[in-house]
């Protein structure tokens, strides 16, 4: 290029020179126009060798961009981290469209709910809690993982390849950081069952999972998942041998007793008229709460869920004392006229 320039720089003079001097003899005038055309054709050489060096290197990269092309990688927005590399071409997406459509919805289906190798991004709800300090205690966000956007959005980038990042939808619980420390002043709702306290089974898990739910904030449209506030009713967690309902009949397990606790709790939260989202019976009648007034629950299993779906957040409470366990329902003054309770 710098020689170029140069031949450039000479025939310019060689051009001026050759105007200022053309009054004088012919044969130095000739001599000058035959060293201008020379140097013009050797420009002229130098520039097409350049041009030819040029092309010889576009070759070189066209591999590595068509090796590239059509791979999808799949991001997780909350670490930008690739959670998985789409390959269109291996997988069928120009032979068998349809199959190929057909994997990626069921990977996104995994991806949401889990497998039995790994946890999905699909994630319930864990409740706030007011600590014995007053102050709250951080859960969880409720995390969807939009199973039919991710999968448009893998075929949307199948024909060229690209990055897609994972739609999450990431629910925070509905109440304002300040009224959390009022929302205990008045009770909207309350309920009380009666148990055995002489049948120390029993009664340590009723104790435990009424613990487990004590002072947890509902905000508005939140979902409550007992089995995830209350935890594993194991031997690990504390709690003990005692009679509970399987398959119609009564007998002993770990845990038996806490489902006295999650019925008790839908008792109070139902006058309040809440949106149930999972509710099951016990196979037989239970003593401590009318018939089908029960909300029975197994860790792993049976759930009871309920959505908040008034205008306004609540605090639930749970006392155990002499044989009874009470649920209440509270919630601050300036949010008391925005329950009706049932």
């Amino acid at each position: 290029m710098k020689k170029v320039k140069w031949l450039t720089s000479v025939l310019i003079v060689c051009s001026l020179i050759g105007l200022t001097g053309c009054s004088e003899k012919t044969a130095k005038e000739k001599e000058l126009e035959k060293k201008v055309a020379e140097l013009q054709q050797q420009i002229d050489e130098l520039k097409r060798e350049k041009e030819k060096a040029e092309k010889e290197q576009a070759p070189e990269e066209k591999p590595e961009q068509e090796e590239q092309s059509g791979v999808v990688e799949v991001i997780n927005p909350l670490t930008m981290e690739v959670i998985k590399t789409i390959d269109p071409k291996e997988m069928g997406y120009v032979t068998d469209r349809a199959a190929y459509e057909k994997e990626i919805a069921e990977w996104a289906k995994n991806a949401a709910r889990g497998t039995n190798q790994a946890e999905g991004f699909d994630q319930r709800m864990y409740p706030d809690k007011i600590g014995a300090d007053g102050q709250v205690i951080k859960g969880k966000p409720r995390m969807i993982l939009e199973e039919a956007e991710l999968v448009s959005k893998v075929i949307a980038a199948s024909e060229k390849g690209g990055k897609v990042e994972l739609p999450l939808t990431v629910t925070e619980s509905g109440y304002k950081p300040e009224e959390a420390a009022l929302l205990g002043e008045v009770v909207v709702a309350s309920y009380t069952t009666q148990f055995d306290s002489s049948v120390a089974g029993r009664s340590k898990n009723i104790e435990l999972s009424a613990e487990s739910i004590n002072n947890v904030i509902v905000g508005v449209g939140d979902v409550f998942s007992f089995n995830t506030t209350v935890g594993p009713s194991d031997a690990e967690h504390g709690y003990q041998k005692a009679k509970e309902a399987v398959d119609g009949k009564l007998v002993d397990g770990i845990g038996g007793g806490i489902c006295q606790t999650s019925s008790t709790l839908y008792n109070a939260v139902d006058q309040i008229g809440v949106s149930y989202v999972e509710k099951h019976h016990h196979s037989v009648h239970v003593g401590y709460v009318p018939t089908e007034r029960d909300a029975t629950v197994s860790y792993g299993g049976l759930d009871f869920r309920f959505q908040n779906s008034t205008t306004a957040p609540f605090l639930l409470k749970a006392y155990v004392k002499n044989g009874s366990l009470t649920v209440e329902v509270r919630t601050s003054k300036a949010h008391q006229g925005e329950f009706t309770v049932h």
